[in-house]
């Protein structure tokens, strides 16, 4: 497994993105898929979750999983769900040191935020629908609820679906760069496209975040991930963020329930 770990020592805050491969899961979602609502073997994904977890020095019942529906609903959270029904919600954000917050996806945005002075990290699902729906705009808000401060926040975008390659209609195109002009793409090969990739890095400058980074991979063009739109029934790739826990260390919550 290649997990992309990028830790900011100075405050304790950890980025991290998962490929593909180092897990158990069969074909389709060979191997590392962590998604829990996309036809594979439950136990296969329980398995596939701890494995990532400890490659990152975590404690696999202490991250937070989301039941993903595309829309701009956030949840503040200071533990996993337990046995509560995971809440409809495509944004997490919490205050509370030695959590993990996950997002998870096969070619929409995952997008990654902390902001280490307050101690608060954030967590987002940006698809199409959800990134014109302002989801990005509301976990930032959500973190500035609990005193994060945008002009410290430090973003992290990973794998997704890029804009040479995301083809959509015309209309559909023109529909999105009306809400978020910097979506606006053209594919490689000449047709309507959509970067919603882009379109969050535009979001989060409007904001004021200034530390930025996406990554360079495209899900699409890349076998080393997992991406919907080229194969359909697939698995799904995680993005976690932390915040190092307080040196005497966080006690264990329940384990964390099954996503989308």
């Amino acid at each position: 497994m290649t997990v992309q770990h990028d830790a900011i020592h100075a405050g304790g805050a950890h980025f991290a993105f998962t490929d593909r491969w180092g897990g158990v899961s069969a074909v389709p979602y060979e191997e590392l898929n962590l998604g829990g609502a996309v036809g594979d073997d439950p136990a296969a994904v329980l398995a596939n979750r701890s494995i990532a977890a400890k490659e990152l020095g975590l404690d696999p019942d202490r991250v937070v999983w989301m039941n993903q529906v595309h829309g701009k609903d956030v949840a503040e959270v200071d533990g996993p769900w337990g046995d509560a029904l995971i809440p409809p919600v495509d944004g997490v954000v919490t205050a509370r040191r030695g959590l993990a917050l996950a997002v998870l996806t096969a070619d929409c945005t995952p997008v990654l935020l902390a902001d280490p002075v307050a101690g608060v990290v954030g967590a987002a699902h940006a698809g199409r629908p959800g990134m014109i729906a302002g989801i990005v705009p509301a976990t930032v808000d959500a973190m500035k609820s609990l005193g994060a401060d945008p002009a410290r926040i430090i973003a992290r975008t990973g794998p997704a679906v890029c804009g040479r390659c995301y083809e959509v209609p015309e209309q559909m195109r023109a529909d999105v760069a009306a809400i978020e002009p910097a979506a606006w793409s053209e594919t490689s090969w000449g047709t309507p496209a959509v970067d919603v990739t882009a379109g969050v890095h535009a979001q989060l400058e409007a904001l004021g975040v200034k530390d930025r980074q996406r990554s360079t991979v495209c899900t699409l063009e890349s076998r080393d991930h997992y991406s919907y739109r080229r194969d359909r029934t697939t698995g799904r790739l995680a993005g976690y963020i932390f915040l190092a826990a307080p040196s005497r260390g966080t006690p264990p919550g329940p384990p964390a329930g099954e996503t989308s």
